[in-house]
C-alpha cells in the first residue's frame, strides 16, 4: 500500500469503490469498501491524492480524508465525465476520477466546512417550504375559484381566503368545501411560520459572518443572498478572476462559435441555479430603484443609460452578472463595497465592470 500515490474514490450510499495508481500511473489498487470500513482503510494508508466526485456527502468525505493527512481534492461530476472509457459502473467511475484529479488544468471545489454547509441547509429547507406554501396558494385560489370567489394575486391576499374559510357564517362556501380546504389553509399558515423562523436563523448567520456582512453592502445583495454567497463560495482566490467567477454561476452568455466567428446567445444557465436566481432577483429589485432615479452612483447611471436601450429583464440580468463580479472582488481581497461616484455612464458589456470602485 506505500506504493499507492494517487487514488479515485467513487462514493455511494453503501459501497464505495476505490482506484489507485502508483507515481508511474501502474493500476495497484482496485478495491471495493463498505462504508463502515473507508474511515479504517485511509487511516491506515500512507498519505496521498485522493480524488472524489463533488456530490452528495462529497465534503463530508473530504473532511474525513483530509484529518488522515491525505490531499483530497472535489471534482465537479460534469469534468469527470471526459475521463471515463465506455461503459459506466462504480469502477470505470473511480478510474476516471483518478485519472481526471491528476490533470493539471483541473478545477476543484473547495470542501466547505460544516458551518458553511449549516448555512446553505437553512437555504434549501427555506426554498424547499416557499415552493410548497406557492403549490398551497395555487391549491387555494383554485379550489376558491371553482366556486366563484377569486382574491387579488399575492401571498397575502391569501389571508381573505383563510378568513373565509374560518368564518362559518359565509354563504358562498359549502359545509363539505370548508372541510376540504382548512387542512390546507392549517399547512400554509405552519410553513408562514416556518418560513419566518427560518429567516430569522439565516439573519442570524449572516450577521455572524464578516465576510456576508461586507457582501451585504452591495447594491441587490441582502442578508439572504450574501449569506448564501459567503457559504457557497470558501475560497474565491481559487477563481482566475470575476469574469471567471460570473461565467461559473451562468451569468454570461452561450458561446456556440466557430470558425473564428464570434456567436453569442441567452446566458448559459450554468452552475449554482439557486445562487444565481437569487442574484437575478436581488438585481430586479436594485434596478427598480435605480430606475427612479434616486440613486446616484456610477452602478446607477450605468444601469440608466442601459434601459434606454434594452429591456428591463435584460439589463437586470446584465446587473446581476456584474453584482456576482464584484462579490467575487469583495471576497476574494477581503474589502468592502464602495459606491462610485455619479458620472458618464459606462458602455454596455457584460464582462467589464466599469465605473465601480472598491474600497482596498
Amino acid at each position: 500500500m506505500s506504493e499507492i500515490a494517487t487514488v479515485g474514490l467513487d462514493i455511494a450510499k453503501n459501497v464505495f469503490q476505490l482506484h489507485g495508481v502508483d507515481r508511474s500511473g501502474k493500476i495497484v489498487l482496485r478495491k471495493a469498501l463498505r462504508r463502515s470500513q473507508v474511515p479504517g482503510f485511509f487511516s491506515t494508508l500512507s498519505p496521498c491524492l485522493i480524488g472524489l466526485e463533488a456530490c452528495a456527502t462529497a465534503h463530508h468525505w473530504a473532511r474525513t480524508l483530509m484529518a488522515f493527512g491525505h490531499d483530497v481534492r472535489l471534482i465537479p461530476p460534469a469534468y469527470v465525465k471526459p475521463y471515463l472509457r465506455r461503459q459506466k459502473n462504480d469502477a470505470a467511475d473511480a478510474a476516471a476520477i483518478c485519472e481526471a484529479v491528476t490533470r493539471p488544468s483541473m478545477r476543484f471545489v473547495p470542501v466547505k466546512s460544516p458551518q458553511q454547509q449549516s448555512t446553505l441547509m437553512l437555504h434549501g429547507a427555506r426554498d424547499l417550504l416557499i415552493g410548497q406554501r406557492t403549490a398551497l396558494i395555487n391549491a387555494l385560489r383554485g379550489h376558491f375559484a371553482e366556486l366563484g370567489i377569486v382574491a387579488a394575486q399575492g401571498a397575502r391576499n391569501t389571508r381573505q381566503l383563510i378568513a373565509l374559510i374560518h368564518d362559518a357564517t359565509s354563504p358562498g362556501l359549502p359545509v363539505t368545501a370548508r372541510v376540504a380546504l382548512q387542512p390546507l389553509a392549517a399547512m400554509l399558515v405552519e410553513i408562514e411560520a416556518q418560513i419566518a423562523k427560518l429567516d430569522k436563523a439565516i439573519l442570524a448567520a449572516h450577521r455572524s459572518d464578516p465576510v456576508s456582512m461586507r457582501l451585504a453592502g452591495i447594491p441587490g445583495v441582502g442578508p439572504i443572498v450574501a449569506s448564501c454567497l459567503s457559504a457557497s463560495v470558501p475560497d474565491a482566490s481559487l477563481l482566475q478572476g470575476s469574469r471567471e467567477f460570473a461565467a461559473y454561476l451562468g451569468l454570461v452568455p452561450r458561446q456556440p462559435s466557430t470558425g473564428g466567428k464570434a456567436r453569442l446567445g441567452s446566458i448559459s444557465k450554468m452552475g449554482n441555479r439557486h445562487l444565481r436566481k437569487l442574484l437575478v432577483v436581488g438585481a430586479h429589485a436594485a434596478l427598480y430603484s435605480m430606475k427612479s432615479g434616486k440613486t446616484r452612483t456610477a452602478l446607477a447611471d450605468w444601469a440608466r443609460s442601459l434601459l434606454a436601450k434594452k429591456p428591463f429583464k435584460v439589463v437586470a440580468v446584465a446587473l446581476a452578472n456584474k453584482i456576482a463580479r464584484i462579490a467575487w472582488a469583495v471576497m476574494a481581497r477581503s474589502t468592502a463595497y464602495e459606491p462610485g461616484s455619479t458620472g458618464v455612464a459606462a458602455p454596455f458589456t457584460l464582462f467589464a465592470p466599469r465605473g465601480i470602485q472598491l474600497a482596498r
